[in-house]
């Protein structure tokens, strides 16, 4: 937990530029790792229920637009 500690307080140290870069980098990595979760996901047809809810709701007139 040292280590978290101090990475905090640096963060907390940071010019207010340097901070929204790492704001903006951390950001971008979290969607990062989020898109290769879903395309995991989305291969391993883990997603597959919501295709076939989809389905369903078209074949019952209920799909809505986004």
């Amino acid at each position: 937990m040292i280590q978290m500690e101090r990475l905090q307080s640096e963060i907390e140290a940071l010019p207010y530029k340097e901070f929204v870069r790492l704001r903006e980098w951390f950001a971008n990595k979290d969607w990062e790792v989020w898109d290769k979760q879903i395309e995991a996901d989305s291969e391993s047809s883990k997603l597959d229920f919501l295709f076939e809810e989809a389905l369903v709701a078209k074949s019952n007139n209920t799909l809505q637009e986004l």
